[in-house]
């Protein structure tokens, strides 16, 4: 079982880089994308993936492995990148992103996509697929973890307090769950379609432990994350204050990144020629 807990501050920036221009890549070659929730939640899937979790790319579907559910599955090609570069599948099929016949379709599909957890379909339901497997972890007494990002604007949803009711009565330590709090949703700013503040209450409210941090700096997702896992007897939940299109000089903290279109080749290498990455081998 592989846990890889080397951190090299200049190797994670130029991951996240490199990673932000092949998704934006990718859905260049779609024609479209969900580029603003997916550049957002980027350096807490590379933590996740490369520096905490409990994985074996040759060894998938290990029983003891740790589970991860991207809840919010419209940032699928977050997910799919990471993925494909920490060795669970060839990176050339990140350029199938939703053609026909591809194992990469828009929203995350387990029976698709190598290394994916759990399908993420309507929102608000991947949270409650992960306390599923919270449950599950406590009834086989296997010692893994389950991580869980979910949306702002997917917080919405009342199935994601259901879910979190569930999760605090069945106290499930072996839960963790980011909020990716963006501050935008399809249809505009999150605070005025459906105000969540103060979301830390919310939550403690709901008996969760609740943590905050910057969720594009590696220190504080790191240190936050050895917090949170170190809860007893309850779920923790980290509150992420993220960028919407973080990176992306032109559609950073704009609520039109929520899905782009590309019509065109000039539209594409337009997209590409803001995210230059000197030396960068793709595809």
């Amino acid at each position: 079982m592989e846990h890889v807990s080397a951190f090299d501050r200049t190797v994670f920036d130029r991951r996240a880089a490199e990673f932000r221009y092949v998704i934006a890549d990718m859905m260049g070659h779609a024609g479209s994308g969900h580029l603003g929730g997916a550049f957002s939640i980027l350096e807490i899937l590379i933590t996740l993936y490369w520096r905490e979790m409990h994985i074996d790319p040759k060894n998938r579907l290990m029983p003891t492995r740790d589970r991860f559910v991207l809840s919010k599955g419209h940032a699928g090609p977050a997910l799919y990148a990471t993925l494909a570069f920490r060795g669970y599948f060839d990176t050339k099929d990140l350029l199938t992103l939703n053609k026909n016949g591809t194992n990469l379709p828009s929203h995350c599909d387990m029976l698709k996509t190598p290394g994916i957890d759990m399908t993420a379909g309507s929102l608000g339901q991947g949270l409650s697929a992960a306390v599923g497997m919270a449950i599950a972890g406590k009834i086989d007494k296997k010692d893994y973890n389950v991580f869980a990002i979910i949306g702002d604007g997917e917080s919405n949803e009342g199935q994601i307090w259901e879910a979190a009711m569930l999760a605090a009565h069945k106290k499930l330590d072996n839960l963790v769950v980011f909020t990716d709090y963006n501050k935008f949703q399809i249809d505009g700013p999150t605070q005025e379609i459906c105000a969540l503040d103060p979301l830390t209450d919310k939550w403690k409210s709901f008996g969760w432990e609740v943590f905050e941090c910057d969720g594009h700096s590696w220190d504080s997702i790191w240190e936050t994350l050895q917090k949170a896992k170190a809860v007893q007897g309850k779920p923790a939940m980290i509150i992420a204050h993220t960028i919407k299109g973080k990176g992306h000089p032109i559609y950073e903290n704009k609520c039109e990144s929520h899905n782009i279109r590309i019509p065109d080749a000039k539209a594409h290498q337009e997209l590409l020629n803001a995210l230059h990455v000197e030396g960068l081998q793709w595809p």
